[in-house]
């Protein structure tokens, strides 16, 4: 009689499925290697004396266990994981053959093994209020596998903090306008927050952030943007902690254009405002300034806001009942403390290019309700933009402050430079 054929050696099915040592490898690219062996003990061989009735050898029962033991911090369930912390991966009696960390997106996370392969720790972020899944893979001295797998949830910060920014997204500005972000709680990390948030122009420029206050950060080049500039503002605040414990949220792009080149200058001895226009001057109209007693700041402003009419009250400013115009035309912004560049319907024609004698406001020709399109203050209105400089000289006042409204050009470059927290 002649002994039946042994059986084909083969990788074992473990728990139903096939060992995916393999296929685990070239997905995940681990630097530590994988070694594709499968230990099978062999079947017991004939009695001493001969097989004598056919019997076939048998194998023995099951394969001995892997010894390496896994450990996954966090561990599997956890919901409140500080998203602050990396991911930790350790094996006793083993070395890892491969880590895989990704969020619930399928997004994999970076990370890094010690040189012995005993351990792995993520290096990328983790985000707040995400799910994580890790699967991972060890094997012992004798290249017996083990797998281990974890889900876990990290926490949502307690405490948060957004930056509201100007300008908005999708806009058209003037060249003066600069990037201005103000954050709804006071920041004490300057530093960590301003590495989170990048300015890139397109024509390429430096572009550097001054901090005017704990709640105020702007960003500008060392001159006015070039026409046609493209700028990028890049957010990317999400669980960075701005004060201890307290959180940003934000992770977006603001993209706005810069328009034409348009700059004025208000001359408050000549009484006249001349625009300038890519180059070129394309108007000249007669004004009035700040009288002697509420004189114009000088320098150069921006214009932050735009309206077609507006309310003017001498109380909101300070000056107690000294005027209160409902319908003041044609209204664009110049700081923040209440300068405007304006439309005038009541003061006498003859005082328009002859004096100065509003209340710090600079003020051209127009009609009550701002209807007619052929006057100064229309015409000057619907040729400017957010973000256009209108520079004061000769007012006999002090230069405006740089953090009164989008004044930030009053500041020398060093002095910006300065205020960077990086």
């Amino acid at each position: 009689m002649t002994a039946p054929e042994k059986p084909e050696k083969q990788d074992r099915p473990r728990g139903g499925q096939w060992t995916r040592r393999g296929v685990l490898a070239g997905l995940l690219g681990a630097p530590v290697l994988f070694v594709a062996a499968c230990n099978e003990d062999k079947g017991a061989g004939a009695a001493s004396g001969g097989p004598t009735d056919g019997a076939a050898a048998t194998p023995s029962s099951s394969p001995k266990a892997s010894i390496a033991k896994i450990t996954i911090s966090p561990a599997d369930g956890t919901t409140d994981a500080p998203f602050g912390q990396p991911v930790k991966v350790t094996v006793v009696d083993g070395r890892l053959s491969s880590v895989t960390l990704a969020d619930e997106a399928g997004t994999l996370i970076p990370g890094q093994p010690t040189p012995d392969g005993s351990a792995w720790t993520s290096t990328g972020q983790l985000l707040s209020g995400t799910k994580y899944t890790v699967a991972v893979a060890a094997v012992d001295k004798d290249n017996r596998e083990a797998d281990a797998n974890a889900s876990f949830a990290t926490a949502t910060p307690a405490s948060t903090f957004v930056g509201y920014f100007t300008p908005e997204n999708g806009s058209t500005v003037g060249v003066g306008m600069p990037v201005s972000i103000r954050f709804n709680k006071a920041i004490t990390n300057r530093r960590a927050v301003q590495e989170a948030i990048t300015v890139v122009a397109d024509p390429g420029v430096e572009v550097v952030g001054h901090w005017f206050s704990s709640t105020r950060l702007d960003f500008r080049p060392q001159q006015y943007w070039a026409a046609g500039t493209r700028v990028t503002l890049k957010l990317r605040l999400k669980d960075v902690e701005g004060v201890r414990g307290v959180y940003g949220i934000q992770s977006k792009d603001v993209t706005f254009t810069v328009g034409r080149s348009q700059t004025s200058v208000a001359d408050l001895a000549a009484h006249t405002l001349t625009v300038t226009t890519d180059g070129r001057v394309t108007a000249v109209y007669p004004i009035i300034g700040g009288a002697p007693d509420h004189r114009t700041w000088s320098g150069k402003l921006v214009i932050s806001e735009q309206f077609k009419q507006t309310k003017m009250d001498s109380a909101t400013v300070g000056l107690g009942d000294e005027y209160n115009i409902p319908d003041v035309p044609h209204a664009q912004r110049l700081t923040a403390s209440g300068t405007f560049i304006h439309g005038n319907y009541w003061s006498p024609p003859s005082q328009f290019g002859k004096a100065n004698t509003s209340h710090g406001c600079i003020a051209l020709r127009d009609v009550q309700g701002g209807d007619d399109p052929r006057t100064d203050a229309a015409k000057f209105y619907d040729s400017s933009l957010i973000g256009d400089v209108v520079e004061v000289v000769n007012s006999g006042d002090r230069p405006v402050d740089p953090a009164n409204g989008l004044s930030d050009w009053n500041m020398a470059w060093a002095q910006w430079q300065a205020g960077s927290a990086i």
